[in-house]
């Protein structure tokens, strides 16, 4: 595949992807905004809005050099340590959990921007230092700065967005060269201490036990995946018509968020479904073309992590709500309703097309082994003059002849 038609790819996914997100938060919130609201298309206008907002973010981070993130690595973390610590203390609780910052009637979810903050940050350690062969290499400093990103986001409480960062950082580390054995080791202590997080929550023990079986408590902790599920699996082959969902009005909790995909299958039937899974793996193919295909160490890294991130997360989403694995609240990028992560996705993409411009680029950095500081510096020709100019058959003749000369005497 040549380059460009990954772009191409990337682009067309992207904007199908949201054009058909827009029509399925309407769909599915029509009747109760209606209700609530007196304003049926209430939560349309707001998702268009963050659409728009994300849709330009997309378009700048796309013209400028993706290079330039990697000198505002550091205040990205920075930033985002303080925001996700301000919104334990400042964030409006919903449900029981501290996500989100309001800013009048907007609101922003601090953990999207960490999961990009930490991509961009571990895409420079990455590019400038050998790949960690150890788990002692791994552990420090990325694992101890994952961890405390990963703490601060299951004080919220968010086990999905922890979960997506692993996924994340695991596809950088295997591209930039890590070991799968030490990679494999550090995932397993990563799932040990994830496993230590549910068995801590009570409200996650339910979660993973109704997982096992939901049909056991269909009526308490089983109730979303068991509702879900019938969703699916009402919707036959070609569905039952886009709008005419039953589910979403009086059965399936956060119907336009997390649990979208199932009215998606009841509206739109298994055909409906595949593409959404076609879109996503097209997205995927594309994006790690793209990061194959870089020659720039810190580009590569960065588009192999953006790519799991957004792709790793719809995965998680989809197999939840198909019942394939716990429910862990991590909304379908670029479909399910929520303006930070649409924002953010969208961002995401942006930089995913400015490294796939810049993917052949002479100006490549390369790693300059004769610095102590690991910096990188332009690949260019040693001289100015060019290569040196091979010797000609008389100056061969006259070396040798003058090593001859040198020997009688």
């Amino acid at each position: 595949m040549k380059r460009g038609l990954e772009s191409s790819v990337l682009i067309l996914v992207t904007l199908g992807l949201v054009a058909f997100g827009l029509v399925m938060v309407y769909s599915a919130t029509s009747a109760s905004a209606a209700l609530a609201n007196g304003d049926p298309a209430y939560y349309l206008k707001r998702q268009t809005i963050y659409a728009g907002l994300g849709l330009l973010l997309m378009v700048v981070l796309s013209r400028v050099d993706f290079r330039a993130l990697r000198a505002l690595a550091p205040m990205l973390v920075v930033t985002s340590l303080a925001l996700l610590l301000a919104v334990l203390v400042l964030g409006r609780a919903t449900n029981g959990a501290r996500r989100w910052i309001s800013f009048g009637p907007a609101a922003f979810q601090p953990s999207e921007l960490a999961k990009v903050a930490l991509a961009v940050w571990a895409a420079s350690y990455l590019a400038r230092r050998r790949p960690p062969q150890t788990l002692a290499e791994l552990w420090r400093p990325l694992g101890l700065l994952t961890v405390v990103f990963c703490g601060l986001i299951l004080l919220e409480p968010d086990l999905g967005t922890s979960i997506g960062i692993v996924v994340m950082l695991a596809a950088m580390l295997l591209v930039a060269g890590t070991p799968p054995r030490t990679l494999g080791a550090g995932l397993g202590i990563a799932g040990t201490l994830g496993l230590v997080a549910v068995w801590l929550e009570p409200y996650r023990r339910a979660r993973l036990f109704s997982f096992l079986n939901p049909w056991q408590d269909a009526q308490g902790a089983g109730f979303q995946t068991v509702q879900a599920m019938i969703g699916l699996g009402s919707g036959g082959i070609f569905g039952v018509g886009l709008g005419q969902s039953v589910q979403k009005a009086n059965y399936l909790p956060e119907a336009h968020t997390d649990m979208i995909f199932a009215i998606i299958g009841e509206e739109l039937g298994l055909v409906g479904a595949t593409a959404v899974i076609v879109a996503y793996c097209a997205f995927a193919y594309a994006g790690l073309k793209i990061a194959l295909g870089c020659r720039d160490p810190f580009g590569k890294r960065l588009a192999a992590g953006l790519t799991a991130l957004v792709c790793g997360q719809a995965a998680i989403n989809l197999a939840a709500v198909m019942g394939l694995a716990p429910l862990t609240g991590i909304p379908l990028p670029f479909v399910s309703y929520g303006g930070s992560s649409l924002v953010v996705a969208l961002g995401c993409v942006g930089i995913l097309l400015n490294i796939a411009g810049n993917a052949g680029a002479k100006s490549a950095s390369v790693p300059d082994r004769g610095r102590r500081d690991g910096r990188t510096r332009p690949a260019r020709a040693r001289d100015r003059r060019g290569a040196a100019r091979p010797r000609s058959t008389s100056d061969v003749r006259r070396v040798a002849g003058s090593r001859r000369g040198a020997a009688r005497s």
